[in-house]
């Protein structure tokens, strides 16, 4: 069980802060509820019951710092999980979004960041959709990223190619 003041990752909505835990009279019926306040939207409110084992299968604590450094190693390997199909496509992708995985989310951001310079180096655009699903994945990641490391969400990029520089050089 969480705790006030603990910070979460909750699905797509990202780092959230727990403010309280309330009950709350709906319907007749008393439910214990976490209060999440998200760190980038001060004025929004979420509402997780407690007891519902799949509302609140959305909360994860946030990585350690030891943990993300971990994470950015497995970059150079992650492998691509482009779909052709624009319906799968989406659904999958929709699916990643919603279950937040850090790994996963790490292959979708730099399998549509590839595709997006494919695109640009063949005069086009990435698809609408497609750049929805890559600004989302970027919100999560890099807003848990610029929170745990106490950073700016402009210095997790750089920051990432920095780290992928010093492990490559590591491998030489």
């Amino acid at each position: 069980m969480y705790r006030v003041n603990d910070t979460v990752l909750y699905g797509a909505q990202g780092v959230c802060r727990i403010t309280e835990i309330s009950e709350k009279n709906l319907c007749g019926q008393s439910l214990e509820y976490y209060v999440l306040k998200p760190i980038d939207d001060e004025r929004a409110t979420i509402f997780v019951p407690v007891n519902n084992e799949l509302a609140s299968s959305n909360m994860r604590p946030v990585m350690s710092a030891e943990q993300i450094r971990a994470l950015i190693e497995t970059i150079p390997d992650a492998d691509s999980i482009w779909i052709e199909e624009e319906l799968v496509r989406r659904s999958r992708y929709q699916e990643i979004l919603t279950r937040g995985d850090r790994a996963e989310l790490i292959r979708l951001i730099k399998t549509l960041s590839l595709h997006q310079q494919t695109q640009k180096d063949k005069g086009r655009d990435l698809h609408i959709a497609d750049k929805h699903f890559l600004k989302e994945a970027e919100k999560i990641l890099h807003g848990e990223f610029a929170h745990v490391l106490n950073m700016k969400r402009e210095q997790v990029v750089p920051f990432i190619l920095e780290q992928i520089q010093i492990e490559e050089r590591g491998r030489i």
